[in-house]
């Protein structure tokens, strides 16, 4: 499974759990447009750390800025590099 199917994987079982309405995830679609909620996205965030042992938002020197769901998705992409 790629980073990205991970992501996507996560999003859409929380997005269920939450009883979400998501939107396609493309990579230009603004990620506050997704239907993830603040709370849904901090979910979001714990559970990709727990499960790829990476949180690219404290290993950043700077803090990334973060638009889009490719935005995101680049940002762990390039965490594990």
């Amino acid at each position: 499974m790629t980073l990205k199917a991970a992501i996507i994987a996560e999003i859409e079982q929380i997005a269920e759990e939450h009883d979400l309405r998501l939107s396609p995830l493309t990579e230009d679609l603004v990620l506050v447009e997704s239907g993830l909620d603040s709370l849904a996205i901090a979910i979001l965030v714990t559970r990709l750390e727990e499960t790829l042992q990476l949180d690219p938002f404290t290993a950043a020197d700077d803090f990334p800025s973060i638009v889009t769901f490719g935005d995101f998705v680049r940002l762990y992409e390039q965490s594990v590099r």
